[in-house]
């Protein structure tokens, strides 16, 4: 197959290059794409020709060098497919100079001088400390410059520095040899030393964004191997080759693996993101690795909606082919539980069974979004995320109610999702009359409340840039303190009614650096600086959260919603959206986070997408293409039932209801409100007791403790017995094997396989009223695999 792959299109990056002084350059790198998909790095086979009128620029290996002011164009060319990048030349008669905030620091933080596992600690290394990552570049400009005067930094004889002898390891150093005297790394050093340690941070340019090409690749084979350019953009308009001061790193190395110099080596069958730091930028790229000669035929099912046009074009990209559609019956159980939290009952089932319209799971999934329950469902979800629990000192047992109701009521109602959450950031009043107040109970430290806001709704987790600049993602400490400044003016006081509190705007207070002790002003992330005088702060982050222009909080809840159904987001975990963890599918993500913008942020149209979509309603069983492959959803996933979920379910087949905390006798796990709620059987199944907004505190892992409960405690066993349900099916005079296949299809959705028939007739044996036997019948199924796992 590759040998007869031709290439189809030939790519040069960067596109553009402006080389701005005398020592400018930049690298480039030429990419041809076969007709099969795959690319391959030609930098080395294709033919370069620089064309300029005035001579501008000239190609040493790979990198371009300035030779004269002017304009120019690189070719590139491979047999008929050709590429160019547009060449622009200035001022190359100035030099530039030395930079501590350019040259020294990227220096610093290539080598990992300023890592946690170096000089970047807490405390430093042998009596060196710098800030982690860079964060605190005046401190760090202080500790080198003016601690062990004339022996760290040594102006006279510049080579005697100790920043230098140790780095390329003339001296004992405990982080070893980090590079050698002919590099670029000890000449910016040394430059630096010689001309006097300047400092420029108060004048140099910052750096906006940094790029980094090629941005996607479909390499074949092990071994193979692509060069990556990284190019920083200043604010000053100018641009820089960082790829010898960028970080580089892979989330996959067995896959990718990204070495000092940006070049990608792959490894076995997969997918890898690659991924350049420099400053506080974090930028990456995805590298798609396929065996070498894999035959591949895509699958001629047409896509149900626009979710399978972009699960589909990934799974091409990948060479997976997708598992079998699922049965009606395993369709229908699935889509009830994920649905409505409950099973499907004999009834429905037959009659799901006897429909013959083509549309039939369509007109379920409408049925089931009119459901109560499906309200139900979602007021549980969103609780979990706006952490709806009793607290000992501000939310008592009824202000927590009634915000447990007003997740519910919202639900019902239909109410679009960012008018609700816009609501609750921005809430003001009596946690009774107003509950989504109690938000701001539960919870009253104003960063804590800040980081909350960031990981519930923008799926962003702020919290190590509390002491530090984030290391995989762009966050920095003037952003964690800036966000916080918005939940800086928040007052509380107690009401009339003692279980009664009111949370106002005080107008007043505000979010201290812990650096450099100035108070930020508020900051949206990534954004701009809000008018926010004489308004309420949380208003003005509440409008901005939920706009339709913010990048991350229509994908963030879409993710969330994505999630419930298929088993895993997107963004995986779904609170967790980060440069170096990038989305599965970023096309997919965009799409479902659009078009819950177009409709409004209506939840039931959203989920209405997901559930007709050949991806959800495909088999669990896996094909020889997809078998190892758990994040593109080529097949359904396999997912143990929620703690509540599967109680209910319990409860449901064996007409036993519980008792649970608070509620009366007949009422769903899924209605308890408070998150200190529980009993032995949920706290085993993991249900989340709402300390933190992090989604992580839902546990759907398999346990000992859950298996040894559900084979020895009382819950399946206590309920099969009470809820008197074989003696019932007996009496009304059912044979055993009808009894058998009613517990099957309540429990199953479906009857006994012929072999499953002649296994248990074996168990039941001649007895016309087995009611032990059974019971045993019943026990087994609810303990089995297939009852306690959504397929």
């Amino acid at each position: 197959m590759a040998d007869e792959a031709k290439f189809v299109e030939l790519s040069v990056y960067p596109s553009t290059a402006t080389l701005e002084h005398a020592h400018d350059y930049q690298s480039v790198v030429a990419v041809a794409k076969r007709d099969d998909g795959v690319s391959v790095d030609v930098t080395d086979k294709v033919e370069w020709q620089v064309e300029s009128a005035t001579g501008s620029a000239t190609l040493d290996g790979f990198v371009l060098r300035p030779a004269a002011n002017g304009q120019g164009v690189l070719k590139a060319k491979l047999g008929d497919l050709a590429a160019q990048c547009d060449v622009t030349v200035a001022t190359i008669e100035s030099v530039k100079p030395i930079s501590y905030r350019h040259d020294v620091i990227p220096v610093l933080v290539r080598a990992g001088c300023n890592s946690g596992a170096c000089h970047g600690s807490s405390r430093g290394k042998d009596g060196f400390r710098l800030s982690l990552f860079g964060f605190d570049p005046a401190g760090d400009y202080e500790r080198l410059t003016r601690e062990m005067s004339t022996r760290r930094i040594n102006r006279a004889l510049p080579d005697d520095s100790l920043l230098l002898v140790k780095a390329v390891g003339s001296v004992p150093h405990t982080g070893g040899k980090l590079f050698e005297h002919d590099t670029v790394y000890y000449d910016k050093l040394r430059d630096w030393i010689e001309a006097g340690v300047p400092n420029d941070l108060s004048g140099a340019p910052t750096v906006d964004r940094v790029e980094f090409f090629p941005p996607r690749v479909v390499l074949e084979g092990t071994g193979t191997q692509q060069r990556f350019v990284a190019i920083a953009h200043y604010s000053d308009g100018s641009t820089r080759d960082v790829t010898n001061l960028a970080v580089f790193s892979s989330n996959n190395d067995s896959v990718a693996k990204l070495d000092p110099s940006a070049v990608a080596t792959t490894g076995m069958r997969g997918e890898a993101f690659v991924m350049a730091r420099f400053d506080t930028h974090t930028v990456g790229s995805q590298v798609i690795v396929l065996p070498e000669g894999l035959e591949y035929e895509p699958s001629d099912t047409p896509p149900a909606n626009y979710i399978d046009e972009m699960v589909n074009a990934k799974l091409g990209d990948l060479r997976i082919e997708p598992s079998e559609r699922s049965t009606d019956a395993e369709f229908l159980r699935r889509v009830t539980i994920d649905t409505i939290g409950m099973l499907p009952t004999p009834s429905e089932v037959e009659q799901f069974a006897a429909d013959t319209s083509p549309d039939k799971r369509a007109k379920k999934i409408d049925e089931l979004l009119e459901r109560e329950e499906f309200s139900q469902i979602w007021g549980m979800k969103w609780a979990e995320l706006v952490l709806v629990r009793t607290d000992g000192n501000l939310v008592d047992y009824k202000a927590m109610f009634l915000y447990s109701e007003w997740l519910k009521e919202q639900m019902e109602a239909g109410v679009p999702l960012d008018q609700m959450f816009r609501e609750l950031i921005g809430a003001n009043g009596s946690a009774f009359e107003q509950p989504a107040v109690n938000f701001y109970l539960v919870e009253q430290d104003p960063n804590k409340l800040s980081e909350n806001v960031a990981q519930s709704f923008l799926g962003i987790r702020m919290q190590c840039t509390q002491c530090h600049n984030h290391p995989f993602d762009r966050w920095t400490m003037n952003d964690y303190y800036g966000f916080s400044a918005f939940f800086s003016q928040i007052a509380r006081k107690r009401g009339s009614d003692e279980r009664e509190w009111f949370v106002f705007n005080r107008g007043s207070g505000e979010s201290t650096h812990p650096v450099t002790g100035q108070a930020m002003p508020p900051k949206f992330l990534g954004g701009e600086l809000p008018d926010t005088k004489k308004k309420d702060r949380r208003e003005v982050v509440a409008e901005w959260v939920t706009s339709e222009e913010n990048p991350w909080f229509a994908p963030s809840i879409a993710n969330r919603v994505w999630a419930h159904y298929m088993g895993r987001g997107i963004v995986e975990p779904v609170d967790d959206f980060r440069v170096s963890n990038p989305a599965s599918n970023p096309e997919l993500l965009a799409a479902i986070g659009d078009h819950l913008i177009e409709y409004k942020y209506d939840l039931r149209q959203l989920v209405r997408d997901i559930c007709n979509s050949n991806a959800y309603q495909r088999s669990t069983v896996a094909n020889p293409s997809n078998e190892t492959d758990t994040a593109n959803f080529a097949r359904a996933a396999t997912r143990r039932m929620p703690a509540e979920t599967l109680l209910d379910c319990v409860c449901q087949v064996t007409q036993s209801p519980e008792k649970l905390p608070g509620l009366p006798l007949g009422s769903r796990a899924v209605e308890i409100a408070d998150g200190r709620a529980s009993n032995y059987f949920l706290s085993t199944f993991g249900r989340a007791q709402r300390d933190s907004v992090c989604a992580c505190e839902v546990h759907s892992e398999p346990t000992l403790s859950q298996a040894l409960h559900l084979l020895n405690g009382g819950t399946v066993h206590d309920k099969i017995r009470n809820g008197k349900l074989v003696e019932q099916l007996l009496e009304a005079g059912n044979t055993p094997q009808q009894v058998v296949d009613e517990i099957y299809q309540r429990c199953l959705a479906r009857k006994p396989t012929d072999e499953e028939r002649e296994q248990l007739a074996a168990v039941l044996g001649e007895n016309p009223k087995p009611v032990a036997e059974l019971e045993d019948v019943f026990w087994a199924v609810l303990n089995s695999r297939e009852f306690l796992f959504n397929h």
